[in-house]
């Protein structure tokens, strides 16, 4: 699920990224076929020659061998883009639509009904439900291999289309139709069989690596809490907290426009900013509590966002306020501005929700935190939003000087000391 931002956010790109890595083995997978299929029709030829005259049988073969031609080139080109169309759905469903009618004139110059070839379509099925988000993406390539299956054999049926008799095979098969009938049913029962079993089995699947990507407490990149944890702790410190009638507050920060970051100087750079960023993130709210005591938390919630529950500042007597939460905020967005790794630095806009006033549910919390955060990003970013005012607190304090345009802000680089 891609984020509506119009910067995606590291979350996203990773699921992404995970789409690519399994389209682009579908595509291996696909050169193993067709090197099969090459193996087998080389073998198959050589069998054929002891019954059929050679002239005949490379007559017979030039069909079938430019479309295994033609799939060689379109998997050539998915080999070569799919990268960068990976992740696009109807070339996904395009390359398995070709897949299919590859199978279909395979199977019409194999004999049709009486042709082992339509087996294949199982093994794209399968593909489907690999790479295809959905299971009514698999299904519908199932019954699009069922429709082009059944056209063949009843067009054929009905004289329409010319049989291709091959040795071996009773050459009137294809008008029973009895015959037609009770073959077809047994493939679209097996074709029908693969595609529930292919989406029940990748679902299972999925569903177990986000159960294991739940239990996860930690973070890898970051060391932070995880996403999953944070929600949990978020829901049992709001019930503590209408237990005992106090405050308590979130506050969503996503670092400015970090695809571009990314894009300058590079993954493995943007993973020590986002190291940096959080190490600053943890320490500013330790100061705001007691490290013995404190049940404030610090999360990566997504991919350059990170969340924070204040329940309690050490510098107040009483639970921190809606004006603690915004102190805080304002404090995190300027030590964040002036952290520095491998000499760039970034910024970051901040939303802060507090419950019960902006929401006395976590959703409803993390809605109110998100809807002041998306308006600090519209504004230009380096800000702080407050659900409740929805009025962004800019540096016109102490931290003025710090502040440095937003277009500017990775002009900063290691690798020029004049800039340094």
């Amino acid at each position: 699920m891609v984020s509506w931002r119009e910067q995606p956010t590291r979350y996203d790109i990773e699921a992404l990224q995970a789409n690519t890595r399994r389209v682009g083995l579908v595509i291996r997978i696909r050169w193993a076929l067709l090197v099969v299929l090459v193996v087998y029709s080389m073998l198959a030829g050589f069998a054929y020659m002891s019954v059929m005259p050679l002239a005949e049988l490379a007559t017979r073969m030039v069909i079938p061998a430019v479309t295994l031609g033609l799939v060689v080139v379109y998997n050539t080109f998915y080999q070569l883009n799919y990268k960068r169309l990976g992740n696009i759905a109807p070339w996904n469903n395009l390359q398995l639509a070709l897949d299919a009618l590859v199978v279909t004139v395979l199977v019409y110059f194999s004999g049709s009904v009486s042709s082992w070839f339509w087996s294949m379509y199982s093994l794209f099925i399968l593909e489907a439900a690999f790479i295809l988000p959905r299971r009514r993406d698999a299904w519908g390539l199932a019954i699009g291999c069922m429709a082009l299956l059944g056209a063949l054999e009843w067009l054929e049926l009905f004289g329409v289309i010319p049989h291709v008799v091959i040795p071996f095979a009773g050459p009137n098969l294809y008008l029973d139709p009895v015959f037609v009938s009770v073959r077809y049913l047994w493939q679209v029962a097996v074709l029908a069989g693969t595609a529930a079993v292919a989406t029940q089995l990748v679902a299972q699947g999925r569903s177990d690596s986000a159960s294991r990507e739940s239990l996860m407490v930690l973070d890898e990149t970051t060391g932070l809490y995880s996403r999953p944890y944070f929600l949990r702790a978020l829901a049992a410190e709001m019930r503590r907290a209408e237990r005992d009638g106090r405050p308590i507050h979130v506050l969503l920060l996503d670092i400015d426009q970090f695809g571009n970051f990314n894009r300058r100087f590079g993954i493995e750079r943007g993973d020590r900013m986002l190291q940096a960023v959080a190490a600053t993130i943890t320490k500013c709210v330790d100061e705001a509590g007691d490290v013995m005591l404190t049940t404030n938390l610090v999360a990566r919630y997504g991919g350059e966002e990170f969340a924070v529950v204040l329940a309690e500042d050490a510098q107040t007597e009483g639970p921190p306020t809606t004006s603690d939460a915004g102190h805080l905020a304002e404090r995190l967005r300027h030590a964040v501005g002036t952290t520095m790794v491998d000499g760039a630095c970034v910024s970051v806009s901040i939303g802060v929700a507090s419950s019960p006033d902006d929401g006395s549910a976590v959703d409803d919390l993390l809605d109110a935190a998100d809807n002041a955060l998306s308006i600090a990003v519209e504004r230009g970013g380096n800000a702080v939003v407050m659900a409740q005012s929805l009025a962004p607190t800019r540096p016109e304090d102490e931290y003025a000087e710090y502040m440095t345009p937003l277009e500017d802000r990775y002009l900063l680089d290691a690798d020029d000391p004049t800039e340094l």
